[in-house]
């Protein structure tokens, strides 16, 4: 071989390695970008979750948790397993514009305007659901306050009122007060996250059976079947005046319409193989969430929800807590008794 043809191959080495140089830099920084990228959203999303310790705020005392004795085949998962009851809270919160312009008012506070007990069967494939009225007239318990203090023991007053003396750990203390039943975990969620998670999810499909016509809501639907958006969504879960006899027991009605509703939306979609669409719903969902420290991560809330996986709509009861007209209100309702008592045995 001549010098000319060696110096020729020389160059195209020199060549070929500047070119894997490249190839390989930009591989590296595409790498780490994308990890980088990663972990921004990981903080990000973890870090929008607000968290209250009610653990610690309420002590002992308390409900005995549920004991489940766990398979061989489910102590050997990864995935979570054992009965839970969670309190899931939907408050007006009047914080933020958002919430504001959605109906939230002013700043001045917050009421816990939809109560639910989630209770998880221990094999997690299905689940009870029990709306509380927030018009149920409840002996409220003393309850501390993060302030220092706390309050007074409160006779026949409205079960909502117990989030607006003393926030979420009155709320749980109030609900493990009437029910006799452990809260493991407790979830709220306000206006402008409800909303922004029903158009994460690209709108809700529900079918009413009647005519809705509510101006303090401003929603106005024919009956039949209607795709809402976020919006519409949260309008259909307030309203209250246009249906019925414009109790809560009609809006509960609805709200329990909507819960399904929600997880048959939840599951067309295949989050695994969409990011995008993934983040787009954890990000709305944990924006505007508040939880128990158990549940204040975002690998805790995957764990949760990966231990759901096998639950469907069709495997979810929704009832509403047992309950007659106050004696002392017509606009009150109070807990029926047995039924109410049995309902919440077989929660615990």
């Amino acid at each position: 071989m001549t010098d000319i043809e060696n110096a020729e191959d020389d160059r195209r080495v020199g060549r070929r390695s500047r070119v894997l140089k490249i190839v390989g830099l930009t591989l590296a920084g595409a790498l780490v970008l994308g990890v980088g990228a990663a972990g921004w959203a990981y903080w990000h999303l973890n870090n929008n979750i607000k968290s209250v310790d009610i653990d610690s705020a309420l002590g002992t005392g308390r409900p005995a948790k549920a004991v489940t004795t766990p398979s061989s085949a489910a102590s050997a998962s990864p995935v979570p397993t054992g009965s839970l009851n969670i309190l899931v809270l939907g408050s007006d919160s009047r914080s933020g514009k958002e919430n504001k312009s959605l109906g939230g008012g002013d700043s001045s506070g917050a009421r816990s305007d939809t109560a639910m007990v989630v209770h998880l069967d221990a094999g997690r494939t299905r689940a009870t659901i029990v709306s509380i009225p927030r018009d149920t007239l409840v002996t409220r318990p003393s309850c501390p306050l993060s302030s220092g203090g706390s309050t007074s023991v409160a006779y026949q007053v409205m079960f909502n009122s117990a989030y607006s003396v003393g926030g979420p750990v009155c709320a749980v203390k109030t609900v493990e007060s009437i029910t006799g039943v452990r809260m493991d975990h407790y979830l709220e969620i306000d206006f402008a996250g409800f909303a922004k998670l029903v158009d994460a999810l690209g709108g809700v499909t529900v079918t009413t059976t009647q005519d809705i016509d509510d101006d303090d809501s401003h929603l106005h639907l024919k009956k039949g079947t209607h795709h809402l958006d976020g919006k519409q969504a949260l309008a259909l879960a307030r309203t209250r005046h246009g249906i019925g006899d414009g109790s809560d027991l009609g809006r509960i009605g609805l709200q329990q319409m909507l819960v399904k509703a929600l997880l048959t939306q939840i599951s067309t979609h295949d989050l695994l193989t969409d990011p995008a669409k993934l983040y787009e719903i954890t990000d709305a969902v944990t924006d505007s969430l508040t939880t128990d420290t158990g549940l204040d991560s975002l690998s805790e809330l995957i764990g949760l929800g990966q231990s759901l996986k096998g639950l469907s709509a069709d495997a979810v009861t929704t009832v509403t807590m047992p309950n007659v007209t106050a004696p002392s209100d017509p606009n009150r309702v109070v807990a029926k008794e047995p039924a109410a008592s049995d309902l919440w045995e077989s929660l615990r």
